[in-house]
């Protein structure tokens, strides 16, 4: 049933309705002038709801313009604004931070007024600033560890870097070459590949290995909290902040491992070149800049070059990122190292589940080497975990294995009974897919040759590989 809004009765609901929903709700007409404020959007904005009905957006928050103000751009532009960061001050001079989602409110196609919908930021910036001051103290105590392991947050090792590949194992012989100095290092690899393994066993083969190691990934935390995340805050800041130190301060003498960087919002990235240009930082809202000695290493799933172009990647923090370039291959490009990784993960298996897998059937290995593995070592890791929680004896077969790769082994052959034509982008897509396939078979998965072969650049090749395996 629709509610009637001329009515007195159902007006009353729909106030009742919206003043218990767990958000606050802020409407305007079409002037500016607020019309509707639940209890909730009050104690965001840190004022009483008295002070803001009936009143223009503007008088009761001083510091929005008509420019930067969320609800009267969507009364003139009649756009919706999704989600978007507002930092602002309120009547008696405190500085809010919110996310705001926007809406135009239309009658008969005439924009009559805006709501907005919003979060409440600065609990979450509050909650993200005693995450740093915790790890702040546990980072202290772990580097003063006399375990040899763990004792600065790097697990790994080289020795745990497993493979009998000759490109894979000169490519463990130059990370440990580089481990030995300060320079930046820039990885890129495929999801599932390793890549933390490496940065770990850097960190633990180099001079930094007693001090801290502090991984983060840039995808993970909302850019709006990752400048205090990594540079620290000063008090006053914003709502409810004090002095507390970034990951920089916190890393200080060790390693700095910034994952999936192109995720990384630019006006960030410019901040992050300038600390790599002078090893200064300076806090969020502070004006003192402080030394630092943390070795960055940073890593990409995706190519540079296509960072660079779709502008998710500046090209200057590239080029001081880039001092080192660690370039890991997908497991596709070393089949050989598809055994005594299955090896590996049943023995781990085999101590984790209290179980005693002594055989792979013939079928399960063959495969393996045949699947292309878009999900690399963590994929194949994940198959083999998958299979020892499912089976019963000593002997993993083709029914232990997940459905999404043993049903590739009947692929050809369903393809072939099927008298239907296959559409044109399905078929041009597939003998690319075979044209490429055959050629890294051809020159045993060397890119650069396989490249050659097909008369593509390398980085066209790279590409190509990645669409094919989305």
């Amino acid at each position: 049933m629709l509610l009637n809004l001329t009515d007195t009765k159902d007006k009353e609901i729909l106030h009742s309705i919206l003043s218990t929903i767990d958000e606050g709700i802020h409407a305007v007409d079409a002037n500016g002038v607020t019309i509707f404020y639940n209890h909730v959007a009050a104690k965001l904005d840190g004022v009483e709801g008295e002070e803001v009905l009936g009143k223009h957006v503007l008088d009761v928050f001083p510091s929005l313009t008509v420019e930067t103000s969320t609800l009267l751009k969507v009364i003139h532009t009649g756009k919706p604004i999704h989600n978007q960061h507002q930092s602002y001050y309120n009547i008696r001079g405190v500085l809010i931070d919110t996310v705001n989602t926007t809406l135009p409110i239309t009658v008969d196609g005439e924009i009559v007024g805006a709501v907005e919908i919003a979060k409440d930021l600065t609990r979450i910036k509050q909650l993200s600033e005693k995450l740093l001051d915790l790890q702040a103290k546990v980072e202290p105590a772990a580097s003063q560890s006399k375990s040899p392991k763990g004792e600065s947050g790097a697990r790994y090792r080289f020795i745990d870097i497993i493979t009998s590949d000759h490109t894979f194992k000169e490519l463990k012989e130059k990370a440990a070459k580089v481990a030995q100095t300060s320079s930046p290092i820039l990885i890129y690899g495929e999801t599932g590949t390793g890549k933390e393994l490496f940065v770990q066993a850097i960190h633990n083969a180099s001079p930094r290995k007693t001090e801290p190691f502090i991984a983060q990934n840039c995808a993970a935390i909302p850019s709006s909290l990752l400048e205090g995340i990594l540079f620290g805050t000063a008090k006053g800041s914003y709502t409810g902040a004090t002095d507390r130190p970034g990951l920089f301060e916190i890393a200080n003498g060790g390693t700095l491992f910034l994952d999936e960087i192109n995720s990384m919002p630019l006006d960030i990235q410019a901040k992050l070149l300038r600390v790599l240009e002078n090893g200064l930082i300076r806090r969020v809202g502070g004006t003192k800049e402080n030394p630092v000695n943390v070795r960055i290493i940073a890593a990409m799933n995706e190519p540079a070059e296509k960072c660079i172009e779709e502008k998710t990647l500046r090209s200057d923090l590239y080029y001081r990122l880039n001092v080192v370039n660690l370039d890991i291959p997908p497991l596709r490009e070393r089949k050989g190292d598809i055994a005594i990784l299955v090896e590996h993960f049943v023995r781990k298996y085999n101590f984790q589940f209290g179980k005693l897998v002594t055989q792979i059937s013939e079928e399960v290995l063959d495969l393996f080497n045949a699947y292309t593995w878009p999900g690399n070592v963590r994929e194949l890791e994940h198959a083999i975990e998958s299979a020892m929680n499912v089976m019963d004896g000593h002997n993993i077969t083709i029914d232990h294995i997940p459905q999404h790769i043993a049903g590739c082994n009947n692929a050809d052959s369903r393809r072939s009974d099927d008298t239907r034509l296959m559409p044109l982008r399905e078929a041009l897509m597939e003998t690319e897919r075979n044209l490429i396939t055959e050629a890294l078979r051809k020159t045993d998965g060397n890119i650069q040759r396989a490249a050659k072969l097909l008369n593509i650049p390398r980085q066209t090749l790279q590409y190509k590989m990645t669409k094919i395996h989305d």
